[in-house]
This record gives structure tokens, sequence and C-alpha cells, in this order.
């Protein structure tokens, strides 16, 4: 079995609204092993020994993020992310696109962040998936959870071929078999705020903790990397969000082994 690597990018000077996601990491480290909870996820297996924690990263430019991915790759280890701001994921995907050339991505979030620049940044964290599907390193993006659409990002998705599964008629038994290995990526706005306070976009509507563990517990798929990105701890209500980023990151991890 592959070894996974969790790597801490605490980067968030892509950030248009709120800094404070990079603090994120370590929080969610240390929900995860505070004793509140186990390391086993709902299906009754332990992720204890499935994975490395490499720890937090000190990114000096932006793409020192896709160097920092590259590095942890080298000895054929998937890749789990704890951000950050969602502007990381497309470095990280830089590197692990160079191992898969045919990759499907499962992106969660409020936004689908698919802006060709926002306020003259095309690397903010309101633009990587169109920067991702620029380059041709996604096969296929799904995108659950979508509540803030406009005329440019829809022109956007049809533009690169996105399938968008909106709030507004959501129905989580309509996502897709995903064929090649997957990349998960999910945004903690994506939750409703009455689940996920600690984050700098607060978007009503949004899915429950429940919804979210659901899909991820559907996945039939080989998964091989991850990333939580968009908690901000300035912004959360008695750790409520990091305990579910922790939550959410045994989920996913046991997807992975």
């Amino acid at each position: 079995m592959k070894k996974i690597l969790l790597q801490g990018i605490p980067y968030d000077e892509k950030s248009s609204y709120e800094k404070g996601p990079k603090l994120a990491p370590p929080l969610i480290r240390e929900a995860l092993h505070s004793g509140s909870m186990n390391l086993f996820a709902e299906n009754g297996i332990s992720m204890a020994h499935a994975f490395e924690d490499e720890g937090d990263f000190e990114v000096s430019e932006y793409f020192d993020i896709e160097d920092i991915t590259r590095e942890n790759l080298k000895s054929d280890n998937k890749i789990f992310t704890l951000g950050g701001d969602h502007s990381i994921t497309f470095p990280i995907l830089k590197a692990l696109g160079e191992k898969y050339p045919k990759m499907d991505i499962l992106h969660i979030d409020a936004h689908s962040d698919l802006y060709d620049h926002y306020e003259g940044d095309k690397y903010s964290h309101a633009c990587p998936f169109a920067r991702i599907m620029e380059n041709k390193l996604a096969t296929r993006l799904v995108q659950v959870g979508i509540r803030t659409l406009n005329t440019h990002q829809t022109e956007q998705a049809e533009k690169f071929g996105v399938e968008i599964h909106q709030m507004k008629a959501l129905d989580l038994s309509q996502i897709p078999v995903f064929e090649n290995p997957l990349y998960i990526s999910l945004d903690m706005d994506a939750f409703d705020p009455a689940f996920a306070p600690g984050v700098s976009h607060h978007e009503p509507g949004g899915l429950s903790s429940r919804q979210v563990i659901a899909l991820i517990q559907g996945i039939d798929a080989v998964v091989i990397g991850a990333d939580i990105v968009e908690y901000n701890p300035n912004r959360d209500f008695q750790n409520m969000t990091a305990f579910l980023a922790a939550k959410m990151l045994k989920e996913i991890m046991v997807k992975m082994m």
C-alpha cells in the first residue's frame, strides 16, 4: 500500500476577502489528536498507520508549493494537503499531474473558483480551477455544492466542460462514477455556515456535514490525492470548523488507503 503523506501549506496570500487560512493546518491537527476523537473513520478503519505527517512547509513564493509537493511525491506517495486558501490547489495539481496524466477532480465548494482573473490576479483563490482546466490537468472536473455562480463563471464552466451540481437542485445520487484516478478538493465553505462558521466567506444554503460525509463515503474510485482548504480559524466558534475538518480528513484519507 502506498504511504499517504500529509503536508501543511500555511498560505493565504491569494485570499481576496479575509486572511486567516494560513493558520489552519496546526489547528486541524490539534483537533485530530485532541483526544476528543479517535483516528477511526466511520467504516471502522483506522488511518493511524496509513500516513506520515511531514508537518507544515514555509512558502515564500506561490510556486514553491509545486516544488514542495513534487518533492513529497518522489517516493511514489499519495499526498494529502492541509491549506491554506484555495489557490494552493493549482500548484499541487501541477506537481501531481506529472504522475497522473489522466486525472478526475471532485471539487466540493460554495464557489466554482473559475474566474479567469480576480482583482487582477490570475492565481487568486478565486481562479485555481480556471488554471487547472487551461493546463489540462483534469480529464473531468465535477463541482458539488456551488451556489454563487455568476455570468462569467457560467461561461467559464461551459468553455471548460465543467460538470456543476448546484445546491439549488442538488441530487447527490446523480454524482457520476469516476473512471480515472481521483483528486478531492474540499473547501470548508461548501458546508452551510451553521456547520462550518470558521470560513472567510459565509454562504448560506450549503451542504450539511452528513451530506458531505455521505458523498465521500460513496466514492468508488482510486483516490490519489486530496486537500482541505479555506478554514479560517479567526472566524471559528468553539473550534467547530477545526473538528469538522479533522473529521473530513479521516473520511477522505481512508478512501485513499
